[in-house]
This record gives C-alpha cells, sequence and structure tokens, in this order.
C-alpha cells in the first residue's frame, strides 16, 4: 500500500487548504485512514481519522468544528479540508492508513510521505 500526500503550501492565517492523500495498492486491507502532523521539535500528533465508510471520524480537540476529513473510494483519495488556519497549525502533515481506528502512530501500518503546511500571522 502507497499513499501520496498534496495540497500543502503557505497560507495566512484565517485562510484555508485543502489536503488529498492518493492510495494505492492492496486497499482492500484499509478500512481507517488518518492524519497526523508533526511541528518542529515536536511528537506527531494525531489530527483526525474516517472509517473506510465514511461514517465514522474522530478529531484533536485542538481542529475540531475547523477542520474536515472526508473520502472518495472509488477515486482511492481522502481529504482534509482545513478552514480557519492558525499559525499553531503550521507543520508536516502526513496521511495513515490502516486496518484500526486509532489517534496513536502506532497504530496505522502504512504512511505517507508528508506535506509542508505554514501558517504566517
Amino acid at each position: 500500500v502507497q499513499l501520496q500526500a498534496s495540497g500543502g503550501g503557505l497560507v495566512q492565517a484565517g485562510g484555508s487548504l485543502r489536503l488529498s492523500c492518493a492510495v494505492s495498492g492492496r486497499t482492500s486491507s484499509i478500512y481507517f485512514t488518518g492524519w497526523f502532523r508533526q511541528a518542529p521539535g515536536k511528537e506527531r500528533e494525531f489530527v483526525a481519522a474516517i472509517s473506510r465508510s465514511g461514517i465514522r471520524t474522530n478529531y484533536a480537540d485542538s481542529v475540531k468544528g475547523r477542520f474536515t476529513t472526508s473520502r472518495d473510494n472509488a477515486k482511492n483519495t481522502m481529504y482534509l479540508q482545513m478552514n480557519s488556519l492558525k499559525p499553531e497549525d503550521t507543520a508536516v502533515y502526513y496521511c495513515a492508513a490502516g486496518e484500526y481506528l486509532s489517534e496513536i502512530p502506532r497504530g496505522y501500518d502504512y504512511w505517507g510521505q508528508g506535506t509542508q503546511v505554514t501558517v504566517s500571522s
């Protein structure tokens, strides 16, 4: 299974970005996909996760009401819509996939390469 994240960039505070994550390979083994982020000098932290059906979603408290994750199974692509961005959202964002819903990195089997999101004040 391979994941390819894209869509990062530089945006002003209050702006929006949409990240995409294309999933290829043996996708039948993937039930949950998630987003994590890692800022310089900090540990990788959970952002959001979504089930294969798209019915079940989880969000970190820090992004609830601002970020929305979704997926298009026909395109094998998941998305992270980020609105009302804040400077503290600046980080490298990673997409991940696995069999179980998890809010910790080791709960996922497959990872994308990461995409940089920078929010200026």
